[in-house]
């Protein structure tokens, strides 16, 4: 096997320890991190050398020499209850000073609004820099602002994190003219005097998601998908100029909820999203077309500034990048990341990052087990979806001091290496197709329920965990939105259809089951012999009396208290193909209140109340399933991600397209063991993704079995 495949950070001060590191990993790049410096031999250290570039921060001599074109978000005012007639609003209280600055030259861009009615108000003016309003005593009132930038937020969690004193850096926006002329004239000259970078690492574009701090200097609001930081004067009115459409402030505050991509977006809002995309890759290609003049190679961190440049969108491709590069939180930011098309290169950043919030003495028990967790998860995606290199971040100097953490990185190296030399030449074996439908569909592919790279939230892990147990099952998975379902048929691949996620939320469609045509189609879909697989509350609208759209599929319905009155007897549970491996008691996560099974369901899993005994109305449905024609409904209430879940997950698809004969191709009996198998190569990958010893049955793709032992966190080759 030979080296490469790895980069590795480096700075000027640690050349030598750099070389001895390289070697040991087998690394064939070196990159800079933020904070640090390339050496000025970099070129010697390896093959490739990255090197950072900010494409719209870091030359503050610009931004203060041009101070209106700053780039520009739209936030909300702290909410204020009025005590009497008039009221007075600081609006920046509460926000970090030295990030945003009230845009008082843009107040026509400003609006007031009563929250208590939802009305805006027009009869406020400014005085003394405060809003002073016309008020309803008791009422609530809130301030949508526009607001200058003055602080980069990215730098801002480094100084946070990292203790950083260096110079405080400004942004300035590129959809000014003469900014964007700018940009262009600072890259070339950047170019001529970085001769021994030959690939440039765009960290990323030019907006900057949703990053708010307080005036504790804490995280107030963080949006990897928001657009307001892209709440551009030039793009705005560039916006109205050609769609006859107005975006205001409220458009992008949205009550409150900064149009997180968890609420159902209006088709104003989308509508900006595609201007501002066509915006930025139409300039990206500008800059990339420059770097590649000088023989160089680009490459996108998906991360900072990365609004508008969204891979999974109709105008990625003609940026004509070269690689990418993200952080890998688990298995959904694998696949995220390894398919992304119109590339040649997928990088993977593992964690966890070499700053001194985890490497410090004492420490590095947990350091390895943090490693260990992000490749046991990582891997199973990588024999589904090989990246083609995987790297780290950070300070390689202060990660170097722990040896058994640059030991155990090793190792992983030489494992990653394995996995894609192999599998990269092999399609692996899928046994269905699933197509996960929510409002967002293609442009958000493995990016449902994300906030921030697969960060733990308590109100999304429950359904996270479906993505992370997706990422490396033997199945293909297609991203839809209900506007493909709407405007075409249900592509005729797709075997089971997945719907998941909270109440009326954009994930799981809201309005859209009002409208009967999607309806019909899914009841089509699965009467013909497929399936549809609902967690947590699928099809959930806002009718109270029959909230699942889609109870007669599914076989379960919510009780609102409006039906308390009709009696509910089918409360039994049984048993099923579904859950036969479950030996442990299943975890669902926060899970759902009062679901209820209809007639002739399948109840599989049912919670009952220890305070009374009855035969009739009680219990909560927590998993079922139901024939529906010639093709069936499951029901989940949660599904968090562990071994169990994921296998809970695989038989509740193959039994949803009456595929249960599929199971014993390519498996484990132990569900903690799973087994990736490459046709084309005659050639099997076991992975025990425990920190134990592990036996099972091995199924080959004849349904052969033979009994196999796996070490801790082993991975096996069979052919």
């Amino acid at each position: 096997m030979e080296k490469g495949r790895v980069t590795i950070p480096t700075d000027a001060n640690f050349v030598e320890g750099t070389k001895q590191i390289a070697k040991l990993r087998g690394a064939d790049a070196v990159r800079d991190c933020d904070g640090v410096s390339l050496p000025k031999n970099a070129n010697e250290l390896a093959k490739y050398v990255y090197n950072t570039y900010f494409v719209v921060r870091g030359d503050n001599a610009w931004g203060r020499k041009h101070p209106e074109e700053a780039q520009r978000i739209f936030l909300e005012s702290n909410r204020i209850i009025a005590d009497g007639k008039q009221l007075i609003i600081d609006v920046s209280k509460g926000f970090l000073k030295e990030e945003i600055a009230p845009d008082f030259d843009n107040i026509n861009r400003w609006q007031v609004f009563d929250r208590t009615t939802n009305e805006e108000i027009k009869s406020w003016h400014l005085k003394d820099n405060l809003v002073v309003i016309d008020s309803l005593p008791f009422h609530e009132y809130s301030v949508d602002f526009l607001a200058r930038v003055t602080w980069h937020p990215v730098q801002i969690y480094n100084y946070l994190t990292n203790s950083w004193t260096c110079e405080k850096q400004l942004c300035y926006d590129p959809a000014y003219p003469h900014t964007k002329e700018y940009i262009k004239s600072y890259l070339r000259k950047w170019l001529e005097e970085h001769k021994e970078t030959n690939v440039v690492r765009f960290t990323t574009f030019l907006y900057q998601f949703n990053l708010v701090f307080n005036d504790k200097g804490k995280e107030r609001m963080v949006d990897w998908f928001g657009y307001g930081e892209a709440a551009s004067i030039p793009l705005l009115d560039g916006f109205e100029k050609e769609t006859h459409l107005k975006m205001e402030a409220e458009d992008f505050i949205s009550n409150g909820s900064y149009n997180s991509p968890f609420k159902m977006p209006t088709e104003k809002y989308k509508k900006y999203i595609d201007y501002v995309q066509r915006f930025v890759s139409s300039t990206m290609k500008e800059l990339i077309d420059i770097v590649h003049s000088y023989k160089k190679e680009t490459m996108m961190f998906l991360g900072d500034d990365w609004i508008g440049s969204e891979p999974y969108g109709p105008y990625f491709k003609n940026m004509g990048l070269d690689s990418v590069v993200g952080s890998v939180g688990g298995g959904v930011t694998v696949r995220m990341l390894g398919e992304i098309p119109h590339v040649k290169i997928h990088e993977g950043r593992f964690l966890p990052y070499f700053f001194p919030d985890t490497f410090f003495e004492g420490n590095e028990d947990n350091a390895v087990a943090e490693l260990e967790k992000n490749w046991v998860t990582a891997r199973r995606a990588l024999l589904r979806c090989p990246l083609d290199r995987m790297g780290f971040g950070g300070y390689l100097s202060l990660a170097s001091k722990f040896p058994k953490f640059v030991n155990r990185v090793a190792s992983i190296c030489d494992e990653f290496r394995l996995i894609c030399d192999t599998s990269s030449k092999s399609r692996p074996y899928s046994s269905l197709k699933v197509g996960i439908l929510n409002c967002w569909g293609k442009l958000r592919s493995w990016q449902a329920h994300m906030v921030a790279h697969e960060l733990w939230y308590q109100q999304i892990y429950s359904y996270q965990g479906v993505y992370e147990a997706l990422s490396g099952l033997p199945v293909d998975v297609s991203f839809l939105s209900f506007d493909d379902i709407l405007n075409n048929d249900i592509p005729s691949d797709i075997d089971v259809i997945l719907n998941v996620g909270e109440e009326r939320s954009a994930f799981t469609g809201d309005k859209y089951w009002k409208n009967p045509v999607l309806v019909e189609k899914i009841r089509k879909f699965v009467s013909n012999g497929h399936g549809f697989v609902g967690i947590g509350m699928p099809s959930s609208t806002d009718n109270l009396e029959h909230c699942f759209a889609l109870s007669d599929v599914l076989g379960v319905q919510v009780e609102k208290g409006l039906t308390l009155s009709i009696d509910k007897y089918n409360i039994e549970k049984k048993s099923s193909f579904i859950t036969k491996d479950c030996t442990d008691q299943i975890d669902y996560g926060e899970g759902c209140k009062n679901i209820y099974a209809l007639d002739n369901t399948t109840v599989l899993d049912i919670d009952f109340s220890s305070r009374f005994k009855r035969n009739v109305n009680v219990g909560e449905v927590k998993l079922a399933s139901n024939d529906y024609f010639k093709g069936r409904g499951v029901y989940l209430a949660g599904l968090p991600y562990s071994s169990q879940n994921a296998r809970l997950l695989y038989r509740s698809l193959l039994y949803a397209c009456h595929k249960e004969d599929k199971l014993n191709m390519a498996f484990s009996s132990n569900y903690n063991v799973e087994v990736a198998y490459y046709p084309s190569l005659g050639m099997y990958a076991l992975i025990n993704n425990s920190n134990k010893a592990q036996e099972t049955f091995f199924f080959n793709f004849s349904g052969e079995s033979k009994k196999i032992k796996l070490e801790p966190n082993q991975m096996l080759w069979e052919k």
